[in-house]
């Protein structure tokens, strides 16, 4: 129907028609697909969720006398120096050393995003090409070379719900699970989540352009964990954790609304994270796709009262039964809570779609594909 150069075109004489994800959920019911495929031409989605598998990547500029840095700490933060002299590299998960940390990389990245200063202290190995043994200061987004993200795991295509059958609280990645299944916790967003709307991946790849912590970003690799093989629906939703990207982009320009330092009580620091992804209106399938309701997508039900790496499920559930707040679980009625907030999500795709509309945003139609047959590997000959 249409070709990624016919809709940009469009886009740059701001002529697009551009819906969020969940105008199309609601106008495909009473339009249906064709007149949709005809009518729009970019889709938009978002999430605001944490996303721990997230960091950043800093070079501060060269000292005089020059330093080659060996160990560095950001806010009390350590991070990574083995890249080169003064190249750092932090991760949204790591903890600070002080004793009871409840601030974590998330939170360092968060603040030099806000335009905050932090406390830089490292440590040099002294050569003859860089003889300066330490240094401190104080430093901000405006006062080093480049300061982008880099972020190895973002979007889950689906995951997990999070439960406890045992007799004390957990402290999880999901937060606090209450014994006795006293509440269930999801962390996608059902059928406003970026990648269930795009189920095979078709119109997302290697180049493809995103809305990310209220920057542009790209798409730089497939995420670590990728599983693409997982178990799918009829509809190709896949029935837990499946395809994940790796998200690269100028953290200089991004805004603090979108990137948010936060902790999970007894489990570490995260990072809460805006991402929005535009799906361009190739063909009907991708109506089709994006079509996909919450009552569609269904997602395991996992009981962190096993610690095992494969976790007894009580069975799969719907998105719409989690966001009706309640869901059954053996009989007993278990309370329900997103870590994603919906609202921000909507939000997400809302300014994306604003941008395309204006002619501020155009669409990379991807140099390579994510590979689709990527098996998933443990270690499970450990002991």
């Amino acid at each position: 129907m249409r070709t990624w150069a016919e809709i940009n075109a469009k886009i740059q004489a701001k002529q697009a028609v551009v819906w969020t994800a969940a105008e199309l959920k609601a106008r495909v019911k009473e339009w249906g697909v064709a007149r949709c495929a005809r009518t729009v031409d970019v889709i938009t989605t978002g999430t605001f969720e944490p996303m721990e598998a997230s960091g950043a990547v800093l070079n501060l500029g060269q000292t005089d006398p020059p330093i080659k840095l060996r160990q560095c700490w950001l806010d009390g933060v350590p991070c990574y120096t083995g890249f080169g002299a003064v190249d750092v590299v932090i991760g949204a998960s790591q903890l600070g050393e002080d004793e009871g940390a409840e601030r974590g990389g998330g939170h360092v990245i968060a603040d030099l995003i806000a335009g905050n200063t932090v406390a830089l202290k490292a440590v040099g190995q002294s050569t003859d090409c860089y003889p300066r043994p330490t240094l401190e200061t104080r430093i901000s987004k405006d006062t080093i070379n480049q300061f982008y993200l880099y972020n190895p795991r973002n979007l889950y295509q689906n995951f997990i719900v999070g439960v406890n059958g045992g007799d004390r609280t957990l402290y999880t990645y999901l937060g606090p699970l209450l014994p006795q299944l006293g509440n269930a916790v999801y962390a996608c967003t059902g059928a406003l989540s970026p990648l269930l709307n795009d189920p095979d991946l078709r119109c997302v790849g290697i180049g493809t352009k995103v809305f990310l912590g209220g920057g542009v970003g790209y798409i730089a690799w497939e995420g670590t964990q990728h599983f693409p093989l997982q178990k799918r629906l009829p509809n190709r939703v896949p029935i837990g954790p499946a395809a994940t990207v790796a998200l690269i982009g100028d953290a200089q320009q991004m805004q603090s609304r979108w990137v948010r330092g936060c902790f999970f009580k007894h489990y570490g620091s995260s990072l809460y994270l805006g991402v929005g992804v535009p799906f361009p209106v190739l063909d009907e399938q991708v109506i089709v796709a994006c079509a996909v309701q919450d009552e569609d997508i269904v997602v395991p039900v996992m009981d962190f009262a096993i610690p095992r790496r494969v976790r007894p499920s009580f069975g799969l559930v719907s998105y719409a039964q989690l966001k009706s707040g309640r869901i059954t679980i053996n009989g007993t009625q278990v309370r329900t809570a997103p870590l994603a907030s919906i609202s921000w999500s909507l939000e997400v795709a809302e300014i994306l779609k604003s941008w395309i509309e204006r002619g501020e945003f155009t669409l990379n139609e991807p140099i390579a594909p994510l590979p689709m047959d990527r098996a998933f590997l443990s270690q499970d000959g450990l002991e």
